[in-house]
């Protein structure tokens, strides 16, 4: 399996910091639901400490954790593509600290800076192929594992 791209260490010095400039730092205490699957994705963050669980829905009544982003990890792309809403909840598992970013701001720099567009959304198609690649790991260990006795 490939090692996770981070965002912000992804992206060449100049365009990191041009991004960096529209980052607001924030804190989410520990069990705070960030977003819910469903709602307006309007901004994304970069998690710089604590961890946080994406999860998903799948009773009225139960949840299931789909994946764990750290430190460096991006969190919520679904501002990027419409119909700009989150596909996943997430809460925070520990006391987070993040950057955060607004998505309309980050979309106009992009088309303001078209080399850092193109960067940007190329490393949160990288991100998201890793995503989807430690996924389909998962299900198939899952799926794959002998059985035992009935």
């Amino acid at each position: 399996m490939t090692k996770a791209i981070k965002l912000l260490t992804a992206l060449p010095r100049k365009q990191r910091e041009r991004l960096l400039e529209l980052a607001q730092e924030v804190s989410f205490p520990e069990d705070t639901r960030i977003f819910e699957a469903g709602g307006t994705a309007d901004r994304f963050w970069v998690i710089r400490s604590g961890a946080v669980h994406l999860d998903q829905q799948v009773t009225p009544h139960r949840r299931i954790t789909v994946a764990t982003l750290g430190a460096g990890d991006l969190l919520g792309w679904s501002w990027l593509f419409p119909p700009y809403e989150w596909d996943f909840g997430a809460v925070a598992f520990s006391q987070v600290r993040a950057y955060e970013f607004d998505g309309a701001a980050v979309l106009a720099l992009c088309v303001e800076d078209p080399l850092l567009g193109l960067s940007l959304v190329r490393t949160v198609a990288e991100i998201l192929a890793h995503r989807l690649e430690v996924t389909r790991g998962r299900l198939m260990e899952q799926y794959t594992m002998p059985r035992r006795g009935i």
